[in-house]
């Protein structure tokens, strides 16, 4: 993400949250817990190591990654491409992936015994070029794509 990016994601959570308490630890800032964030999102490194790597607790990491995801949510899910919004006249790529996620002992539908993990089920057309054209809402993680 260029820097632009993640500034105007900062605006968007900071007008969101609005002048009441912020619900993220304010050691690092925003623009540094966002990227925190994002971090562990796309690449999902061990909160152990990005805190060595932000010079912060793991602690710290957890309670910003904990508070900026869903902020971070509410933000972008009027961006989320729905089927609708699918182009019937051009081809597309269609997949699933696993992406994993916390493990909640309330909903055992996530954990996929086949793969020994938690995670859920999304599936994702694209163009031939690669760009994003429709997200599937999450299925749990022990459902396979051809379900």
């Amino acid at each position: 993400m260029t820097r632009d990016s993640v500034e105007n994601l900062c605006a968007a959570i900071r007008h969101q949250v609005g002048d009441g308490r912020r619900p993220w630890p304010p050691v690092l800032g925003l623009v540094t817990l966002l990227v925190v964030t994002l971090t562990y999102l796309r690449r999902h490194r061990v909160q152990a190591e990005l805190a060595e790597t932000f010079d912060v607790s793991q602690s710290t990491i957890s309670r910003a990654i904990s508070a900026v995801t869903p902020l971070l949510g509410n933000v972008l899910e009027d961006h989320i491409p729905t089927v609708e919004d699918v182009d019937a006249q051009r081809r597309h790529i269609i997949d699933g992936t696993l992406l994993p996620c916390r493990s909640w002992a309330s909903q055992p539908g996530l954990h996929s015994k086949q793969h020994r993990k938690t995670e859920v089920n999304v599936q994702v057309a694209c163009t031939l070029d690669g760009s994003l054209a429709w997200v599937s809402r999450p299925f749990e993680g022990r459902l396979h794509d051809f379900h």
